[in-house]
């Protein structure tokens, strides 16, 4: 059963969850409501593991200001009983320091798939800050570095992906952002099916400065 969404620092201090009760028993900090444990993936391939929060299908609550929460990033979800959940951060929803409320985060996001999370995971670590780059997180590096998208194909991705960011409708580019990343996934195959390219493009929405960047794309094939 999913647990409620902890009230906001505000309303809990106002409520009196930080001072002791009236019956003697310990204070509760914001702490104490921080029960899972997530990794955040960034869109550069960095991951910031180990953080203490609380998931909720469509909200997360973070009570830590040292680190920087960005759209699209994936937060992942490790459970106790091994399972794991992946979200994507639409609203990073950072409120800043008030009052003596430490600045937080109250992120609005959307549970992927497993089958989208493990789409969109690897075309992270697959294109991580260009060709011919790595990043290594306390481990050994035993991995094979190959040039992923040729860089002329990779322009053209970051700028149609630019453009689709751009649009006001907000499931429409999550929806956009993802074929995206599916044409970008297998652009980086080692023969990309051009075929499949195009179909996946070609669902992108009809505006015209993203049909030319995706025309130009495919010519590019």
């Amino acid at each position: 059963m999913q647990k409620a969404f902890p009230m906001s620092l505000a309303a809990a201090k106002t409520a009196g969850h930080t001072h002791p009760m009236e019956q003697g028993e310990p204070a509760m900090s914001f702490s104490d409501f921080m029960t899972d444990t997530i990794e955040v993936l960034k869109q550069n391939g960095e991951r910031i593991e180990g953080l203490k929060a609380s998931v909720q299908s469509k909200g997360i609550f973070l009570d830590n200001n040292r680190v920087l929460i960005e759209p699209r990033d994936l937060i992942t979800r490790r459970m106790s009983n091994g399972g794991q959940e992946t979200y994507e951060v639409i609203d990073p929803g950072f409120q800043e320091a008030f009052h003596g409320i430490d600045a937080h985060y109250q992120m609005k996001v959307r549970k992927l798939g497993l089958p989208e999370a493990e789409q969109r995971i690897q075309s992270i670590t697959i294109n991580v800050t260009g060709n011919n780059a790595r990043v290594n997180h306390n481990s050994t590096d035993n991995s094979v570095n190959y040039v992923a998208v040729d860089n002329a194909l990779q322009q053209q991705v970051n700028e149609l992906r630019r453009a689709v960011e751009a649009l006001e409708d907000q499931q429409q580019r999550i929806a956009a952002l993802d074929l995206v990343a599916a044409a970008e996934q297998q652009l980086a195959a080692a023969k990309p099916n051009k075929t499949v390219i195009s179909a996946l493009l070609a669902g992108l929405p009809h505006v015209a400065n993203i049909a030319s960047i995706a025309a130009s794309l495919i010519a590019m094939l």
